[in-house]
């Protein structure tokens, strides 16, 4: 009779630890890693101590390095998430180690669902902040950029720079958006036609770049747009850490809306948002220099606020990422579009499971993993 099949033991504890996390460390979606913390109550404790859902975080999505720490904020009306402690028995240092590392892998896991999740198409950009140049203020400024016409009342709405003589001259504009922490998909911006000109010339620009990050300074000196220098003291580089960056996309010469789809979700932190306007195609005939003119921008994404926040130093150079759970009721997203974030991650991590390798690599070394209820799951120009 053939030696039936010995499922009993962990293999952790056979393989070893550098092997486990090899093979933890194959799992490319955060929906296998939070399904093997299903398991086995040792899985889990394995990928919390290792640190598996940050280090994932951070391969999916490398902006979220710029976090100095993660810390889980408990509200008022929110039930406590640990068992309180006698005064008899105080809590050891391993103790407080264990808590801060099952809140952030909480934290993580939550937020690569907020990351990976269908999303609908949101304009995030709350208010401009400047423009590097600007030809006629404030006829021209880019506060109209944030009209979805090219025309208001019968008058034209467009952002137009100043003019140049050379066409590789750039221009930048720079938008807040509507909370400090956004997942940004796509950006779009529409090129000015000068309809009231001769030849109804089109002034878009070669190609467009974008970056996202957070201001160095305090936020009361970045007003709105109200001087004629459109706050160029305020859109200088050196005020801003930039945390992503495009790559250049061609930009038609056409009248429309052209849609800049990002490679990948981008997590934008700090909420500002940085439009690079590469090379110019089109001169004025009136003065036979080179302008850019924009009649429309938008930042398509979804704020994770209130469930996430972010603390910025006021240098700038430290971010501690805040999660809120008992925010999670107040955000109208989740509510609308994804209901909870654990449904959101319990859907995803089902249909993903079943259709990964990870499945047939652990039944192959472990056999059938029998699933275990754990604790805390957490989861123109010049016209």
């Amino acid at each position: 009779m053939a030696k039936e099949r010995d499922n009993s033991g962990d293999f952790l504890d056979r393989v070893g630890p550098d092997i486990s996390a090899s093979i933890f460390r194959t799992f490319d979606h955060p929906a296998d890693l939070v399904r093997a913390t299903l398991a086995k109550r040792s899985w889990r404790r394995f990928v919390v101590e290792n640190d598996f859902c940050r280090k994932l975080c951070e391969r999916l999505c490398p902006e979220t390095a710029t976090f100095a720490a993660a810390v889980e904020v408990s509200m008022s009306r929110s039930a406590p998430r640990t068992r309180p402690r006698s005064p008899d028995s105080p809590e050891s240092s391993a103790d407080v180690e264990a808590r801060a590392a099952q809140a952030e892998f909480r934290i993580y896991s939550y937020l690569m669902g907020a990351l990976l999740a269908a999303t609908p198409s949101v304009d995030c950009i709350l208010n401009c902040v400047g423009a590097s140049s600007t030809d006629n203020f404030p006829d021209e400024s880019i506060e109209n950029t944030l009209e979805p016409q090219d025309r208001i009342n019968l008058h034209p709405s467009y952002w137009s720079s100043g003019g140049q003589d050379e066409d590789g001259v750039p221009e930048t504009l720079i938008y807040r958006l509507c909370s400090d922490i956004c997942v940004v998909h796509e950006i779009k911006i529409q090129p000015f036609k000068a309809y009231f000109q001769i030849g109804q010339p089109i002034y878009s620009p070669k190609m467009v770049r974008f970056r996202m990050g957070h201001c160095k300074l305090s936020r009361e000196s970045e007003s709105f747009v109200t001087e004629e220098d459109e706050n160029q003291a305020v859109t200088a580089d050196e005020n801003y850490v930039w945390t992503y960056t495009s790559p250049e996309f061609p930009v038609l010469q056409e009248n429309s809306l052209q849609t800049f789809k990002l490679p990948r979700p981008v997590l934008c932190i700090g909420g500002v948002v940085k439009i690079e306007l590469l090379g110019r195609v089109q001169r004025q005939a009136t003065d036979d220099r080179y302008y850019i003119c924009v009649c429309h921008a938008q930042v398509v994404g979804l704020s994770l606020s209130p469930v996430f926040m972010v603390d910025i130093s006021n240098s700038g150079n430290r971010v501690v990422l805040k999660y809120l759970p008992g925010a999670r009721g107040m955000s109208s997203e989740a509510l609308m579009h994804n209901e909870t974030l654990e449904q959101l991650e319990w859907n995803a991590l089902v249909t993903r499971y079943k259709q990964t390798r990870h499945l047939a690599i652990m039944n192959l070394l472990l056999g059938p993993a029998q699933i275990n209820e754990v604790d805390d799951i957490g989861g123109g120009g010049g016209v």
